[in-house]
């Protein structure tokens, strides 16, 4: 457990955190998948707000997001989110039917 803006969180720290895969689910939503196996549901209109991610609101431009090194970026590397914020803005997803 650790506990970040006085929020905890069960699993491990989101520092050091790499993504290792992502799926566009469509309306700027992106299952993430982290190195650590856990998966999270990214909204990524929560960018959007921030002058360095304006071109983003091309939707079709947000879809060619790639992961590289870690990070998730867009236009070949000039546009990038760091993982520990796409973590932190994140929500918890469960892949189990119910």
């Amino acid at each position: 457990m650790y506990i970040i803006n006085g929020i905890a969180y069960a699993n491990n720290s989101a520092e050091n955190i790499e993504i290792k895969d992502i799926k566009y689910l469509g309306d700027m939503m992106m299952l993430v998948t982290f190195t650590s196996g856990e998966k999270r549901l990214y909204d990524g209109t929560v960018l959007l707000k921030y002058p360095a991610f304006e071109p983003l609101n091309d939707e079709e431009l947000f879809k060619l997001a790639k992961v590289e090194y870690g990070i998730i970026t867009w236009c070949d590397g000039e546009i990038d989110i760091a993982p520990e914020a796409v973590y932190k803005d994140s929500y918890a997803y469960s892949d189990i039917a119910v």
